[in-house]
């Protein structure tokens, strides 16, 4: 064979392996509609897995995937779909991104790109404790993403919900993280539990762009113990990274203007 034959051989093939067919109205599910947008809700791995579709799918199918809160503040979602990206959410609550939540979004990353076509390389948006899914996901797989967005994102466990800093933290949210790791003693749990400050170098080496929008009045998710802690460990291992802090606002999510958020994405996303 000779190498003109060989390299179109392996063109047929990749091809082929191409889902074919496999369109927005394939999704399973119940269907719905979202700001004006076809929405479905199907059962992956007995968790409920929505997605928002776009009238005219970009090219190479980018798509947006929350880490908690979908809904929230939905203008930025809004303008993606506009522009052609889906818009994805997988329920995890109460797993704080520990190895659990990993586990169930890799199946779910599978199902989307294998089985639904969409993009390798979705774009993160960690709103709250959604960042933990995002950030701990991502560490995981610094290859199948494209950037994170960080909206007052919580990025050291020890800062929320452990309190362990100048935040209020939550009783309540610690009992279900000790639950999720099965560790009473807080030490311990300080030590174990996953976050997103401690394993930055994955997305460094892979040079993922990073966004945060957060306030500098926030006592739950303090900007000083998460958003600006992690802007410095990561910017020390040359990532690249944009903060935009709102004066005088607590843990109040998005902004007046989403046109950052939204050209961020748009940019990176694809």
């Amino acid at each position: 064979m000779t190498r003109f034959q060989s390299q179109f051989a392996l063109l047929i093939l990749a091809v082929l392996t191409v889902p074919i067919g496999v369109f927005a109205e394939d999704f399973p599910g119940n269907r719905s509609e979202w700001n004006g947008f076809d929405r479905v809700d199907f059962q992956f791995n007995d968790r409920n897995v929505t997605v928002v579709i776009p009238d005219q799918p970009a090219d190479g199918k980018p798509w947006v995937w929350h880490g908690e809160f979908f809904g929230h503040r939905p203008a930025p979602d809004i303008a993606l779909l506009g522009r052609g990206f889906h818009i994805v959410y997988t329920r995890a609550s109460d797993l704080f991104g520990a190895p659990q939540a990993i586990e169930h979004w890799n199946t779910v990353y599978g199902e989307l790109t294998v089985k639904y076509g969409l993009g390798p390389r979705p774009a993160l948006v960690g709103t709250s404790r959604g960042g933990l899914y995002c950030y701990n996901w991502a560490a995981a797989n610094p290859d199948k993403v494209s950037c994170i967005f960080g909206d007052a994102p919580v990025c050291d466990i020890r800062s929320w919900p452990m309190g362990l800093g100048k935040g209020k933290g939550s009783e309540g949210e610690v009992r279900k993280l000790q639950a999720v790791y099965g560790i009473d003693d807080r030490e311990q749990l300080a030590a174990k539990a996953l976050s997103p400050v401690d394993h930055l170098q994955p997305l460094a080496e892979h040079r993922i762009p990073l966004l945060h929008v957060s306030g500098d009045a926030d006592d739950i998710v303090p900007l000083e113990e998460n958003t600006l802690l992690l802007e410095q460990r990561y910017k020390a291992l040359g990532g690249q990274m944009t903060v935009i802090i709102k004066p005088g606002i607590a843990h109040v999510h998005g902004l007046a203007d989403s046109t950052p958020i939204v050209d961020f994405i748009d940019q990176h996303g694809r």
